[in-house]
């Protein structure tokens, strides 16, 4: 069998890696070519993303493909493709003659602080959500074109039209412009039962809605890199294919299940626990509870729920390493191990714990303030992080089973989170089903394979999950004690 080679590239809110994925008789290998920073830049109290770094970035990732310490069985590598997946909603404004006008503005730049609640004024909120099925969040990118309308942006103004992220990082590789379904569903701009942008959400706000490119699937052909990049790179007219550019949508595309029959949780600092559904569900209820409904492959729709995740032990290890505690992650397990179960318990996603000063404060308040118990030393702040995101997941399965169309029966856990053994067996205790823990490089994994969907090298997302339980080892953990 042929074997096959592929170039991920994979950009978060941090940081950014290529990743040489080989398929070879049924099984996928990754390898980590580069890593490098992805930095946010504050100018006059705005903030942007550095295309043109991440864009050199890139290049270096694709010089690193043929160079000596990255030879494939012996061998320079030939790629067969590259896609890119990047964080959501961001995007990029483009000009009449293909120019990009300007950085493109950061999700966390307050521009859009209180934006959706002026937009509602144009158009009720229950309204928005019936269209889109997105939860409504200041940073989605419906407020921030309506902010910039607002701020009479220069860059709005003369955009012929807007990439999202990953569209425009292709668009610097090949010179093609598309725009890509899963990204697009986070933008809250997109109809999940047409799959198309929806032109009245942005009419209503004085934005023409032109500057929306038609949209297309994941697994589409963009175009090769363009003769100038080869000559730089060293690499051949290799195509780039829009893979599920949302980097959420390729790690659940990751989901090594063997049938529809499961929930996931995306577990990294931030968690997404979900389904999968053919349609997207939008009722009073979904509303009420704040769930969002965005693209997945094959057309699918990811009904998911945001919830704060790993972000509570990181703001605490960052205390204690600043007080010469630098815990490694054995230790955290072990502290946690020690202390005593179920003492206190907290709502991750209260807002106190949004970006506090200090998290053990906060959650120190959050317990007097619900006349509970308080943690006293390390391993209790820790054990009560793990405990109450366990019970959070219980509370949110919960309510997807209320909306699934099928009996949950297996919750995945995929991404860096999954490697936390002691959460993985909390949650399995609290859920009471089985947890099936991996990948942890599930983004990769979803990128890689949607490349060779997209070349015909693999069949369906089926075949794509059966490749990734051969290539990885995966663990469940069993309900122990409920």
């Amino acid at each position: 069998m042929k074997t096959h080679h592929f170039l991920a590239f994979d950009m978060g809110a941090t940081s950014g890696r290529s990743i040489l994925g080989t398929l070879q008789e049924g099984r996928l290998a990754l390898k980590e070519l580069t890593r490098f920073p992805n930095k946010i830049s504050r100018i006059h109290d705005n903030y942007y993303w550095d295309l043109f770094a991440l864009y050199e970035s890139i290049k270096e990732g694709l010089r690193a493909v043929q160079g000596a310490g990255y030879r494939v069985q012996g061998a320079g590598c030939t790629l067969d493709a590259i896609g890119i997946d990047t964080w959501g909603v961001d995007f990029v404004y483009i000009g009449e003659y293909g120019s990009v006008l300007s950085q493109p503005r950061s999700y966390r730049d307050p521009y859009t602080s209180g934006k959706p609640e002026e937009y509602f004024k144009l158009l009720p909120r229950k309204e928005v959500y019936d269209l889109t099925g997105i939860q409504i969040m200041d940073f989605n990118s419906l407020y921030q074109l309506f902010a910039a309308k607002g701020e009479n942006s220069a860059a709005l103004k003369v955009a012929k039209n807007i990439l999202f992220m990953p569209d425009a990082l292709s668009y610097l590789l090949t010179g093609k412009q598309i725009c890509e379904y899963t990204i697009a569903s986070t933008s809250q701009l997109l109809n999940p039962r047409t799959k198309q942008f929806e032109p009245k959400l942005l009419e209503v706000a004085g934005i023409n809605p032109d500057i929306l490119l038609p949209v297309v699937m994941p697994g589409t052909i963009i175009g090769n890199l363009t003769d100038a990049l080869s000559k730089e790179t060293g690499l051949p007219a290799t195509p780039v294919i829009a893979v599920a550019g949302h980097d959420t949508a390729s790690a659940v595309a990751a989901v090594p299940a063997e049938n529809e029959n499961f929930a996931y949780l995306s577990s990294g600092t931030w968690s997404l626990m979900g389904i999968e559904v053919k349609e997207p569900i939008i009722t009073e209820e979904s509303y009420a509870l704040n769930f969002t409904n965005e693209g997945g492959v094959e057309g699918t729709t990811r009904f998911l729920k945001n919830i704060t995740g790993l972000w509570l032990l990181e703001q605490c290890r960052k205390e204690w390493e600043a007080a010469g505690k630098p815990y490694g992650y054995a230790e955290i397990v072990a502290l946690a191990e020690s202390a005593s179960g179920f003492s206190s318990r907290i709502d991750p996603d209260h807002p106190s714990f949004a970006n506090p000063e200090s998290m053990t404060q906060a959650i120190t308040a959050y317990c007097r303030n619900t006349k509970q118990e308080t943690p006293q030393t390390d391993a209790e702040f820790i054990r009560c992080i793990f405990e109450s995101l366990a019970l959070k997941y219980k509370e949110v399965l919960d309510n997807l089973q209320r909306f699934a169309p099928f009996k949950i029966e297996k919750l995945h856990v995929i991404g860096g989170g999954s490697q936390n053994k002691l959460l993985n067996q909390l949650t399995a205790n609290a859920i009471g089903m089985p947890v099936i823990a991996g990948p942890s490089e599930a983004t990769a994994y979803g990128n890689i394979l949607m490349q060779a969907k997209g070349l015909g090298i693999v069949k369906d997302l089926q075949e794509m999950r059966t490749i990734i339980r051969r290539s990885v080892t995966l663990e469940t953990f069993y309900p122990e004690n409920n």
